[in-house]
């Protein structure tokens, strides 16, 4: 069990205090998003190879719509199970729900290495996408629950971190597989096989976790209010579905109390402008450059696009180490309004005003750090200090993939929309403008820098 200290005088250093057991539970989240960003970009760079592998030569004629197909299934399944697996963890615990996320990962991500047909794989990835889907939510809640208010947004930059290097492991892993092809055309099979067998390892190590004291004792003393706010109500005056003892159902809660549906509904349009904004940069990004430098008839265009990837992600992952330190000294308003201000100056700096693959190789770590880092970090340090322990996981999880069940349209799609905006740039500026929402959105919420979790 791990005790909460008390608030730090203004000498002490950030990390005080922090004992064995808080980077204990920190290391479990982190690694447990490794495998999320890993299977992430897995999915991503053996796309080509495998759908090549498992599609039938009538399939192969509508190669894009297949191929959007298995990263939208993918996306959907992401989105529901991290639904799913939030509401559960406000039930069973945030420990139990996170072993079995791991285990179910490791399962079906194991099981997509013998996929046989372009049907049993999309089976299998919306599986594994349901099964990581609670790997981020329990794991942020366990931390933000456990770790002192003064060291709380910095541990939770850092878990978010993990989904930067577990991009960056899958692109070194398929970079070593695809130099050395063991197995030929089937090597693919390898990227998924080789990110299942260490998870079950993070299962392990989970073992030795404690449950949340908080989410405990809140369910203990019924606590079931959604917000701070709605407790401090005079009794006559708050919702019916939390005046009795039985337990209301926690999706009910955030949609029916008056307080916790505002920052419910704002939070989400955020998360989706986040989504929808991260989608139009990063999901050209590659291909821009490659096109980019066939224009400019550099010797290798995909070695720049692997470089301009790379390093977008290590600026992103610069981000999310960082964001704890910078939101606590701006404020989570001004953070995550400056953040979608240099994510739509970034946007229109990489699609507009870059003509060279020298320029986009600049821009990417810079594009990284706004569109990629600073626009997810919000979502691990901010929605946890607007809701109680006995909604917290329900509450970030819908945040966090309720826009899944939005973005996942878009892969499939995408050929459609280029066409529509008349090429890649116009499409991502198009896209791109939902960041304005996110420059003035933030202000309509509480602002929660140095206050205590809600409890």
């Amino acid at each position: 069990m791990i005790e909460e200290s008390a608030i730090a005088t203004p000498s002490a250093r950030w990390h005080d205090g922090l004992t064995k057991k808080h980077w204990q539970v920190l290391r479990a989240g982190f690694l447990g998003w490794i495998f999320d960003g890993y299977e992430a970009m897995a999915i991503i760079v053996v796309l080509g190879p495998m759908m090549h592998s498992l599609l039938t030569p009538a399939q192969a004629t509508s190669f894009s719509i297949y191929a959007g197909s298995v990263i939208g299934i993918t996306l959907l399944g992401w989105g529901l199970g991290g639904i799913v697996g939030g509401v559960l963890a406000d039930y069973i615990g945030r420990k139990r729900m996170m072993m079995w996320s791991i285990f179910l990962y490791a399962l079906f991500s194991g099981l997509t290495a013998f996929a046989n047909g372009v049907v049993v794989l999309c089976a299998l990835r919306f599986l594994t996408g349901l099964a990581m889907g609670s790997e981020w939510g329990t794991g942020v809640a366990l931390v933000s629950e456990t770790w002192p208010d003064r060291a709380r947004a910095k541990g939770l930059g850092f878990l978010h971190s993990g989904f930067g290097w577990g991009t960056l492991v899958a692109a070194i892993v398929w970079y070593v597989l695809s130099s050395t092809h063991p197995l030929g055309q089937e090597t693919w099979r390898l990227v998924f096989a080789v990110g299942a067998l260490p998870a079950l390892g993070v299962l392990y190590l989970r073992r030795g976790l404690d449950e949340s004291e908080k989410w405990q004792k809140a369910v203990r003393e019924k606590r079931w209010h959604a917000t701070s706010n709605e407790s401090q109500r005079p009794a006559t005056q708050q919702s019916a579905s939390t005046s009795n003892d039985k337990r209301p159902f926690t999706l009910k809660l955030l949609f029916t109390e008056p307080e916790a549906l505002r920052r419910t509904v704002l939070a989400m349009i955020l998360s989706a402008v986040t989504t929808v904004g991260w989608w139009a940069i990063s999901s050209w990004l590659l291909t821009y450059t490659v096109t980019l430098g066939k224009a400019e008839g550099v010797a290798d265009p995909a070695a720049w696009g692997s470089r301009v990837s790379i390093t977008y992600t290590i600026g992103a992952i610069v981000a999310y180490m960082l964001s704890g330190f910078i939101i606590d000294v701006l404020g989570r308003r001004l953070f995550m309004c400056l953040t979608f201000l240099g994510s739509l100056l970034v946007t229109i700096a990489t699609y507009k005003l870059t003509s060279t693959v020298e320029g986009m190789a600049i821009l990417a770590p810079i594009n990284g750090f706004f569109t990629l880092g600073c626009a997810f970090a919000w979502m691990a340090i901010y929605p946890v200090e607007l809701f109680t322990p006995t909604v917290r996981t329900s509450a970030i999880s819908m945040i966090f993939n309720g826009a899944r069940l939005i973005a996942w349209v878009f892969p499939i799609i995408a050929g459609t929309l280029i066409k529509s905006f008349g090429g890649i740039p116009n499409t991502a500026v198009t896209m791109g403008s939902v960041y304005l929402l996110g420059v003035v959105l933030p202000w309509f919420l509480p602002e929660t820098t140095g206050k205590k979790l809600p409890e």
